[in-house]
């Protein structure tokens, strides 16, 4: 007959053998799509800036906006769990670069200066030109002959100095632009498509529409959007790899159009076209 002691063993031993069967068994119900090594096995780790609707962290920590969701339907498919860092814009990419990250999200453009450092994943989403006019513009042929904003280091700057002249005037950000157009003091700004949807359902822009900017050979960002992507090292070419599958599936099942449309996009910006580099 065994002892107290030796029952209790056995009982915990049995115990612990459900335990760690039941963990097998739900391991077991999902089966990762590709085979790759992760910073933290198992998990996903994700330097999130904040940069509405791309990317940020909501009250409770969890990792949100279309970049979020995207990286977070990666992570559902490929069996992984999501570590949320959020970190600055200017210290991501070197969270990435350091180890300390395996992605970042934050609308990151597919830029030849930053393929020199690093990987760069298939694209998930273009980076629309938008034109916030009271009128509500679409041509940038309504934009000649008036006084029109836009913020440094944008696509479209170098084209819009060349069209516009003396009409254009540059700012250090959104915020002082906007004031400008609230005031009166230029006709039209151009600015980024999805954050002014963003700030068009807050009501923020009053009675200023945002349009995605139609065609034209004259401004090669609205025929070439720049194209955003998850930045990854140049060491993880297997997560690259499940990224690029992944990103392709969604695209083809309509994910990624969803996302878009759940931020109150049109889903237009979810056709990228080939991958390509801005120069």
């Amino acid at each position: 007959m065994p002892t107290l002691k030796t029952t209790t063993q056995f009982l915990l031993s049995g115990i612990a053998g459900v335990i760690l069967s039941g963990q097998i068994a739900l391991a077991q119900d999902c089966t990762p799509k590709h085979t790759f090594t992760t910073i933290e096995p198992g998990t996903l780790t994700v330097a999130v800036t904040t940069y509405s609707p791309h990317s940020y962290l909501d009250d409770s920590g969890a990792m949100k906006g279309i970049d979020g969701d995207i990286a977070t339907e990666f992570a559902k498919r490929e069996c992984l769990k999501v570590k949320a860092v959020a970190v600055d814009p200017a210290a991501a990419i070197q969270y990435v670069l350091s180890g300390q990250a395996d992605i970042t999200t934050g609308d990151w453009y597919r830029t030849a200066e930053r393929a020199k450092v690093m990987n760069l994943s298939a694209p998930l989403y273009t980076d629309q030109m938008g034109v916030y006019s009271k009128e509500g513009f679409t041509k940038v042929s309504e934009l000649e002959g008036k006084q029109v904003g836009t913020v440094q280091g944008y696509l479209w700057v170098a084209d819009l100095k060349t069209l516009l002249g003396a009409s254009l005037k540059l700012y250090p950000n959104s915020v002082n632009m906007q004031q400008d157009l609230f005031a009166g003091r230029i006709a039209v700004a151009v600015d980024g498509y999805s954050t002014g949807v963003v700030a068009e359902q807050k009501g923020a822009l009053k009675d200023v529409k945002v349009k995605v900017a139609a065609p034209d050979e004259r401004v090669k960002a609205t025929k070439e959007a720049a194209q955003a992507a998850f930045p990854y090292s140049f060491n993880a070419k297997e997560l690259g790899a499940a990224l690029d599958a992944n990103i392709e599936a969604m695209h083809a099942d309509g994910t990624i159009v969803t996302i878009l449309k759940s931020y109150g996009l049109d889903g237009t910006a979810g056709d990228t076209g080939a991958p390509r580099l801005v120069q």
